[in-house]
């Protein structure tokens, strides 16, 4: 499964099949929440969130992927994420592109 950003694959004529998307909504537990308030006084990355956004990147685009692979799709372009707090804590992230097949 090839997976782009762009509206092509370079090489490959495509055939769009649908939109396919992926989502999860992730949180941390309230120790890391109490760690990360702490950090913010001082200044630096937040390594508790970037990594529950990691995994929820990581989730939403592999589910997009099952649903592209269900389709019989051979790519995935054009492909977006986008984010949104739920609560404090948990955020949803969703991915979505478009399934392609080559001709």
């Amino acid at each position: 499964m090839i997976l782009v950003n762009t509206d092509f694959i370079s090489g490959k004529e495509l055939e769009t099949i649908s939109m396919v998307k992926g989502a999860t909504i992730q949180s941390r537990h309230m120790g890391i929440d109490i760690l990360n308030s702490l950090k913010t006084l001082v200044g630096g990355e937040l390594k508790g969130y970037s990594e529950m956004m990691n995994e929820a990147r990581a989730k939403a685009t592999k589910r997009m992927v099952d649903e592209a692979q269900a389709l019989g799709a051979d790519g995935v372009v054009n492909i977006k994420y986008s984010s949104a707090t739920v609560m404090q804590g948990a955020a949803e992230v969703l991915a979505w592109g478009t399934a392609v097949k080559f001709k």
